[in-house]
């Protein structure tokens, strides 16, 4: 019996450490797919500084629905425009021909082996650190969904609009805390948004005509100049002004002389636990926001993952593989 028991344990143990995320997983399989996919982002990011942005908020997306498993790279083949990247919250999503291009030199190189989740994973911060951003650990062994819903990505992915309590409602579902909200929020320190996310606080922020109070007066004024109407959903508006192509800790201070372009950047201060945090972090050093981002962003990259036999290895990152 006790014989039995071992076994038993001995098994368990075995499966989930094979279910894990760890570092290197491709070295046997796939030795140089991490490399490949280094050397496509820092031949290419240079020329396109602007992807970084894309890509870290195409991985936080990702994440939010069905866990880190690139459902939101997946087409929608029925026609009826239902799958992740056909919701609002994707629709100003690019580069999904990048990720195409890293994936097909992946399959290159070692067919059916690398997932489309990993590649989403590893572009994310090679992007990132190619523009002079942090770097942080990305585990790799994920598998790929076969699902993509656009109401799962509506209902899931935190909204710009957002106050305080639906974020961290949004955050907690996915196993993060309000550390991880502040700290991940601090990705706006670089890219830009169009007006139509945020210009219902510049025209009809409680549906009369007015503007939101919480945003400094001045600010507010610059914004209206280059946003001219709710209607305007192709101007597009720096998140971190003056500074939106260096990852660095503008974005905080900007949130505390009332300039966050988002409601829910606003919403960062209206709660004293995540103002704690902003003012930790402006006190500290742009290398300790370094450390602490790359922790939230290592485990942003385990949310809901799909190991093991779940799953699948896409052979092309739009679609599921035919049976």
């Amino acid at each position: 019996m006790a014989s039995f028991i071992y076994c038993f344990v001995a098994l368990l143990t075995i499966s989930y450490v094979q279910a894990q995320l760890q570092m290197n997983f491709y070295a046997q399989n796939c030795p140089k797919a991490e490399e490949i996919v280094y050397d496509y982002v820092n031949k290419h990011i240079p020329n396109a500084p602007s992807l970084a942005a894309t890509f870290i908020r195409m991985h936080f997306h990702d994440c939010f629905v069905r866990g880190c498993d690139a459902s939101v790279l997946l087409n929608d083949t029925s026609g009826s425009q239902s799958a992740e990247r056909d919701a609002v919250p994707n629709l100003t999503l690019r580069g999904y021909d990048f990720m195409d291009d890293v994936k097909s030199a992946l399959e290159a190189e070692c067919p059916g082996i690398v997932s489309c989740a990993d590649v989403i994973a590893l572009v994310a911060r090679d992007s990132i650190v190619a523009t002079g951003g942090p770097f942080w650990r990305v585990p790799t062994g994920r598998r790929d969904g076969t699902i993509s819903n656009k109401t799962e990505a509506l209902n899931n992915i935190p909204a710009p609009t957002d106050n305080f309590t639906l974020l961290q409602t949004r955050f907690s579902n996915q196993g993060l805390d309000l550390k991880d909200l502040v700290l991940l929020s601090g990705a706006h320190t670089i890219g830009v948004a169009h007006c139509n996310f945020f210009s219902g606080r510049l025209y009809n922020f409680t549906g009369i005509g007015d503007r939101d109070s919480a945003l400094d007066s001045e600010y507010a004024l610059r914004l209206v100049n280059k946003c001219k109407s709710l209607a305007d959903n192709t101007t597009l508006v720096e998140m971190d002004p003056g500074s939106r192509k260096t990852f660095d800790l503008d974005y905080y201070k900007l949130l505390l002389k009332r300039r966050g372009l988002f409601t829910s950047d606003s919403a960062l201060t209206t709660n004293s636990v995540t103002l704690s945090y902003i003012n930790q972090i402006l006190q500290g050093s742009l290398q300790g926001f370094f450390s602490e981002f790359a922790l939230s962003m290592e485990k942003l990259g385990r949310v809901n993952i799909k190991t093991g036999t779940t799953g699948q290895i896409r052979k092309h990152c739009a679609f599921v593989n035919s049976s």
